[in-house]
């Protein structure tokens, strides 16, 4: 398994001094309070960020338009900041894609994880639920005066990153879409306006990349920001636990277009080399 650290040494001093879990200095805000740290160019988005984070759950019957949720957000930053919503996959609940909840409330989002409102939904199904997802994390949710309604993302695995294309395509004002091992009928995207990161698995059997993940890519518009990562000998479910070079791209994705901050752009562009974990990288950039 390949390592990640930081590209620079500054960063490297930085990242020595950082605790998981406890606060980090927030940057400065901006003047509509909506914080955009610049001092998380310090992290290893490989793993779990320095802000403090939690988790509430809410119900079944709370939740208009999706199924049970999990909710998790930083306690330690200041303003508002960026959410997500994620989707599972077919026949897949929301453990399939809990690790990520950790992962970016502690790099300094709001993520909200969910239950579909049933295992077998379709990908056009998963996308409205994604986007009702958000609409309740926004309006009514516990953690609603933390999330800056014009900062938001979607994700998803499997038929749920077919849902992220259909979300993305449905509200383009989403400010990015990644979705994970996309499974979908519709094998074209030529409206999705949205950057959009898609990460394939090479040894995928159930979507395989070169039937879903990579016509989707390439039938994106060249005047929209995107990326393809593929995963080196990886499987459908590889995204469905902790993956380092899925972690990195999708924070540093995150970082850049729903925060606006360009320290993580190094992960971007170029982007990472064939590795034992990567088997190939393309992108728009320079974004």
């Amino acid at each position: 398994m390949k390592s990640w650290t930081p590209r620079s040494a500054a960063a490297a001093v930085a990242l020595s001094a950082a605790v998981v879990g406890v606060a980090a200095p927030a940057g400065p805000a901006s003047a509509s309070v909506v914080e955009r740290p610049q001092t998380l160019a310090a992290d290893n988005p490989a793993r779990n960020g320095p802000y403090a984070y939690t988790s509430t759950t809410v119900s079944d019957a709370a939740t208009p338009g999706f199924g049970a949720a999990t909710i998790y957000y930083p306690t330690s930053t200041t303003g508002t900041v960026g959410g997500v919503a994620i989707s599972p996959g077919f026949t897949e609940t929301q453990s399939a894609i809990s690790w990520f909840g950790p992962r970016l409330a502690s790099h300094g989002f709001v993520v909200i994880t969910f239950n579909t409102n049933s295992g077998l939904d379709s990908p056009d199904s998963r996308g409205a639920q994604l986007l009702a997802a958000l609409d309740y994390l926004t309006g009514s949710s516990a953690v609603k005066a933390k999330v800056d309604p014009s900062r938001l993302a979607v994700m998803g695995h499997s038929m749920g990153g077919g849902g992220t294309l259909a979300a993305a395509k449905s509200r383009p004002s989403l400010k990015a879409a990644i979705p994970l091992a996309p499974w979908h009928t519709d094998k074209t995207w030529p409206e999705v306006t949205t950057p959009t990161l898609i990460v394939g698995a090479e040894n995928d059997t159930i979507a395989p990349v070169a039937d879903h993940a990579e016509p989707f890519y390439t039938s994106l518009p060249a005047n929209a920001e995107h990326a393809y990562l593929e995963l080196n000998n990886a499987s459908h479910s590889a995204t469905n636990s902790d993956n380092p070079a899925t972690s990195v791209q999708s924070v540093s994705w995150l970082k850049h277009f729903v925060n606006g901050d360009t320290s993580y752009d190094s992960y971007l562009c170029p982007g990472p080399a064939p590795s034992s974990t990567v088997e190939e990288y393309r992108s728009t950039c320079p974004f």
